[in-house]
């Protein structure tokens, strides 16, 4: 059944858009996008992280016991517009069909004559994946008569795919033009998670940044330094922030042309009063490679050819110290080149960190990415409060941007939902 959303990073966020509770599905087809964009090991084809496709359990479950025929579209990998059979969403109908423990149907192609007829003979109970959604160009075009032709095989539309709720595809905002759209319980979720932890924290408020580049989290930072109350950095863009600062980095990544942004973040950070914590020590290497030695050193002591790598453990004495007394916890990006084993280390002490203070109490949020799988690799994201599906959705959501996927859907109370009371 679903997961309930209240009591969440000190007060619900308010999720005004309509969800699956919000109509009536009994006896109607259900076209619902998720999000099967799974790993596949690259020697096999095999999926090598079923994450997402559990992450969807509840909300096809939840329309199969209410008496919907559900007919699941999503895409897998970049395509580039053509049928590719590495990216077939077949093997992901068989793990599917393991996890419901039901036959799930598969349509070779997401529209056309065999999809139409797989999803008008779709039976109430019954479930049917169609195939990959790019391999037509149309899909990430958001042709509106392609996202037609996906709306005609249902009656109502549902999306659970928050990792592509920030793209305005014809599976994500145009099918939305032709039916009744609502949420699904993962994209309740997730909103309601990330928007708690922004609009109501339980404070103090603490974000986590790391990852490779700056570029990716100017506007998430300066977001988040008007709402938090401090910030810890790490990951190979703190190398930026050092440079900024007029230390010598060695051969370790840095976007020069970044560098008066990392000066301008640290500045607003000091005159609004919130701790900006960098690195007090690293670890670097000799070469950019799962073999390369691990050094300890400090940020201004980077030998020429050496490159930082991960953080040191007094940085994470520092990091503890800040999180302490953190009320609600937001991280994104590794704070090292968390697949190689030697310099994991400070992504999996942060990992455990925050699985303590999630049973102090606080509210930990881990949004989505590179972080996610570290978490996922590490087995604690059950014991978190909530890791995020979507990397670049959760990116454009707490930087405060629209999420196409997510503005499209109908609003809580809007009079086209017409839901019938349950007998």
């Amino acid at each position: 059944m679903a997961e309930t959303t209240s009591n969440v990073a000190g007060g619900a966020a308010s999720f005004d858009k309509a969800t699956v509770r919000d109509i009536s599905v009994d006896g109607k087809r259900v076209l619902e996008r998720v999000d099967f964009n799974v790993p596949l090991d690259k020697k096999t084809g095999e999926i090598s992280d079923d994450t997402r496709i559990r992450a969807s359990l509840p909300t096809i479950t939840y329309l199969l016991d209410h008496g919907a025929a559900v007919i699941l579209m999503s895409h897998l990998g970049r395509p580039d517009g053509k049928p590719d059979p590495k990216l077939s969403l077949r093997p992901i109908a068989t793990r599917l069909s393991e996890l419901l423990g039901k036959p799930v149907q598969f349509a070779d192609d997401c529209i056309g004559q065999e999809a139409s007829e797989k999803a008008q003979a779709l039976q109430p109970g019954q479930v049917l994946l169609l195939e990959n959604l790019r391999f037509h160009t149309e899909e990430e075009a958001n042709d509106p008569g392609f996202a037609r032709q996906l709306a005609s095989l249902g009656e109502v539309y549902v999306n659970d795919a928050f990792g592509t709720a920030h793209r305005a595809h014809a599976s994500t905002e145009g099918v939305a033009h032709d039916l009744p759209a609502v949420a699904g319980f993962l994209m309740e979720k997730e909103l309601t998670y990330l928007g708690g932890a922004l609009e109501h924290p339980k404070r103090p408020l603490v974000a986590i940044s790391g990852g490779a580049k700056v570029s990716d989290k100017i506007n998430v930072l300066d977001r988040l330094i008007d709402l938090a109350d401090a910030l810890l950095i790490g990951g190979g863009m703190a190398n930026t922030f050092f440079k900024a600062k007029g230390l010598f980095v060695g051969d370790s990544l840095v976007e020069d042309d970044k560098l008066d942004e990392a000066r301008r973040l640290m500045e607003k950070a000091e005159q609004a009063g919130k701790p900006f914590v960098l690195p007090v020590d690293v670890a670097v290497g000799e070469k950019f490679s799962a073999d390369a030695q691990r050094t300890l050193t400090t940020p201004d002591a980077i030998a020429q050819g050496w490159r930082i790598l991960d953080v040191g453990p007094q940085t994470l004495i520092a990091f503890g110290e800040t999180l302490a007394d953190a009320g609600t916890i937001i991280w994104n990006g590794t704070l090292g080149v968390a697949e190689f084993p030697a310099f994991a280390q400070g992504t999996n002490a942060l990992i455990g960190m925050l699985v303590e203070r999630t049973e102090q109490g606080a509210i930990t949020i881990v949004g989505g990415g590179d972080s996610a799988a570290a978490v996922e690799a590490a087995g604690a994201a059950e014991k978190l409060s909530h890791v995020s599906t979507g990397g670049g959705a959760s990116l454009e959501f707490l930087e405060g941007r629209t999420l196409p996927g997510v503005a499209a859907l109908l609003d809580k109370g809007d009079p086209r939902l017409a839901k019938e009371e349950e007998p």
